[in-house]
């Protein structure tokens, strides 16, 4: 047996603990940590893990009961069912194995829904990419689309919703956030707890190796070159072993031995053993384990104690066992070829003690390592540091060719089609998928047995969120809910993934607090609680001589209900002579109102703006439920939310998004006020707009359904032909054919993938 490293500060420093937290190491032990608890806090304390730099204002949002309690997070939907579901990044091992960290970021969050108890029903993500004229950017997106639909369609859980962006702040630190959402039995939710003294903990899944190790600390640092020797931090998925553990799990818990359960994710054992004994501490006056190392299943000859601790290997669970009834917990796993051994119990010392073959590696206080524990919380110094962006000088209405700015506009790869990354999941596996991809504004899924649908959405606009942090992410929020409420559906529940660069930096810091400060704002105003989701930290690369933060990018993923199924509200125009409507928020008064922060004024003009878009949450809130409201009377026949490029793209993505039956429309505009008029009409992004189209026969009932909630109403054309046309006081007349729109829409990524 090799001999472990005497532990000193600066092996202390390279583990990345500060000299305070190695103090403090000590001061909770007693003496010099070994080896391998050194390891254990490494892990335990690094963001990742404990949000030590993030959880003073995570604690300032408005959090359901369960939040941050348990694997994930809890909305109950009556008929004696609930929703589990959450969101993570997997960015940093996305940035140097694309292909894998992308696979095991989605098999991970998948595990998290079922060691709830809870079947996984659906998966969506977020991803954000650099300039798709780089090779290496093509690499990462192609390897971690790839990697997205392989584990996921392997896995057998439909990928049906998500989002991309691509700016060059991304191009060496893209972001891939993995969510999962799934249906558990109010009754049958399980708990990640270890209860009852002498109660059998037993490992179950797949063999523990090498690959892994750090990857929480490696997550909790910046990407440089040195990066690629880090290669086994990124951990390798098995999706046919997962599925093998999924049903054995449920299996499992419906025999209502297993007492508490945990993912082995984030630091592997040391994490699933050290969270479940401080959580028993914490609520049953006292708990603990003891663990035989030498017991667990491994894959690599000569391993440690240290690696086999602080593993990342994919496709574990540590559960606890009724005493007396593990036998019948480990044959299940065994039926299903998966290995489930005894490795200790549970004790009631309030320690966690770790032998490997008799002697002891480490000895530590479960408490003193998590969060909300002993780990260590920092308020970091936040100062803000406006970014250097302009308003342009408009030009002339007259003078622009809006026919080829929107056909630039639409093939931005941020609002062109992204089929080719969509056709590579598998949207239908399982058959409760009730909506095509980007034929509605968020995913519906069929709750089998029920009427009910559930909705979801991962959403986040992060230029806006750059350009004003608190703005920003209550539009990330607000949109969201939107195009939730546009599908028919009530919010009902937020899980977020909080991308930032590094916190030690203050104008970093600002950025954080301010949008955390904004989607709590959002979420109060709408009642949403947050239930839990995940800080992913040091999102930066190397530019030259500097370091480059990408956008901050608060990502929202949100569930809704919709009671009825037969309720659900397309995206896209149906009936030909449908009379079609904006509805709530009016345009301001003034130009930069209308057009800061849009995508327009960075397509034509390279200019950012200088705020983010208008919103009020207050109009936000009565249009929601409006639209829930409307959708129970089966009003509409199609609603679209006005976002990225405004009403010209929205309008344009309502008559070709569904390929099988596109239709055109005729847009009668009112006359501009102002030299700049159409500019602000066609691409303005003023949040809180929704398109819809709706039967002459249905006006009266609309239009009174409107102002019962005071939302502004305007009618802007009707749904017909074969073509778009757009004109502004019966004149100014600017056409589509459906051939050019199709052809820059849906063509644009693929070509840029091609060459």
């Amino acid at each position: 047996m090799s001999k472990e490293p005497a532990v000193t500060q600066d092996l202390a420093k390279e583990h990345g603990l500060t000299a305070d937290e190695y103090a403090k190491i000590i001061e909770y032990l007693g003496r010099t940590p070994t080896f391998t608890e050194l390891g254990i806090y490494s892990v335990m304390w690094s963001e990742h893990c404990s949000y030590k730099n993030s959880i003073a204002e995570l604690k300032k949002l408005p959090r359901s009961k369960e939040a941050g309690k348990e694997n994930a997070g809890i909305v109950r939907i009556g008929d004696g069912l609930a929703v589990a579901f959450k969101i993570e990044s997997h960015n940093h091992p996305s940035a140097v194995e694309p292909y894998q960290g992308a696979a095991t970021g989605v098999g991970g969050i998948h595990r998290d829904i079922f060691t709830m108890g809870a079947r996984p029903i659906a998966a969506l993500n977020s991803l954000r990419f650099g300039n798709l004229s780089n090779e290496r950017v093509k690499f990462l997106l192609d390897g971690v689309v790839r990697g997205i639909g392989d584990y996921g369609n392997s896995f057998g859980v439909p990928t049906v919703g998500g989002e991309v962006y691509f700016h060059e702040c991304y191009t060496g630190n893209p972001l891939v956030n993995a969510m999962s959402v799934g249906i558990v039995e109010e009754s049958q939710i399980a708990r990640a707890i270890a209860p009852g003294e002498g109660n059998p903990v037993i490992i179950v899944g797949s063999s523990t190796g090498r690959d892994g190790i750090h990857g929480a600390t490696f997550a909790s640092e910046e990407i440089s070159e040195a990066s690629e020797s880090k290669r086994p931090s990124v951990q390798v998925g098995d999706p046919f072993a997962e599925k093998l553990l999924l049903e054995a799990t449920l299996e499992a818990l419906a025999t209502g031995y297993i007492l508490g359960i945990q993912d082995m994710g984030a630091a592997g054992i040391t994490c699933s053993s050290t969270e479940m004994s401080a959580k028993a501490i914490e609520e049953l006056g006292s708990g603990g384990m003891e663990l035989h190392l030498e017991k667990v299943p491994i894959r690599e000859k000569g391993m440690s104690a240290y690696e086999i601790m602080l593993s990342e290997s994919q496709e574990r669970m540590l559960l606890v066992a009724q005493k007396g009834k593990e036998n019948d917990i480990i044959s299940i796993f065994e039926k299903w070829d998966l290995k489930a051994v005894v490795i200790g119990k549970v004790t009631a010392d309030n320690r966690v003690k770790v032998y490997f073959n008799g002697e002891l590696k480490a000895d530590v206080p479960p408490v003193s390592l998590v969060l909300g524990g002993g780990a260590p919380v920092y308020i970091r110094e936040a100062k803000e540091q406006k970014p250097a962006v302009n308003f342009p000088a408009l030009m002339n209405d007259r003078e622009i060719d809006f026919h080829e700015a929107t056909l630039h506009l639409l093939s931005r790869p941020n609002i062109s089609n992204k089929a080719w990354i969509y056709d590579q999941y598998d949207s239908m596996v399982r058959t409760n998928t009730s909506t095509l991809t980007g034929t509605s504004d968020s995913a519906i899924i069929r709750i089998k047995g029920t009427q009910k649908g559930l909705s979801m959405k991962t959403d986040c606009n992060a230029k806006y969120v750059y350009l004003n942090p608190r703005k920003g992410a209550q539009i990330a929020v607000s949109e969201c809910a939107r195009n939730i409420a546009a599908s028919g559906a009530k919010p009902l529940g937020v899980t977020n993934c909080l991308n930032f660069g590094n916190p030690m930096k203050p104008e970093i810091y600002h950025q954080f607090r301010e949008a955390v400060g904004g989607m709590g704002d959002a979420c109060r105003k709408f009642q949403v609680p947050v239930t839990g989701g995940n800080v992913s930290f040091y999102n930066e690369t190397q530019q030259g001589d500097s370091r480059i933060a990408v956008y901050p990018t608060p990502t929202i993923g949100m569930v809704g209900l919709l009671e009825d199924i037969e309720n659900q509200i397309p995206s896209h125009f149906i009936t030909e002579g449908d009379l079609i409507y904006i509805v709530g928020m009016k345009l301001g008064d003034s130009e930069i109102e209308n057009l800061n922060g849009s995508e327009f004024i960075d397509a034509y003009y390279n200019e950012l703006g200088t705020d983010a878009p208008v919103i009020n949450l207050d109009v936000e809130y009565q249009l929601q439920e409006m639209m829930v409201e409307i959708a129970k009377m089966k009003l509409l026949s199609s609603a679209h939310d006005l976002s990225d490029g405004g009403f010209a793209i929205a309008s344009i993505e309502s008559s070709i998004m569904y390929q099988p039956t596109q239709i055109g429309a005729r847009y009668d505009l009112q006359t501009p006020t102002r030299d700049t008029g159409i500019q602000e009409f066609l691409y303005s992004e003023t949040q809180g707009r929704i398109l819809v189209s709706l039967s002459s026969s249905n006006i009266d009932e609309f239009q009174k359904i409107c102002s019962k909630f005071s939302i502004e109403y305007e009618r802007v054309g009707i749904v017909g032909g074969n073509d778009i046309e757009f004109k502004f006081g019966g004149k100014n007349s600017i056409n589509f054919k459906m051939k050019e729109l199709n052809e820059r829409y849906f063509q644009s990524i693929p070509e840029a993938m091609s060459h």
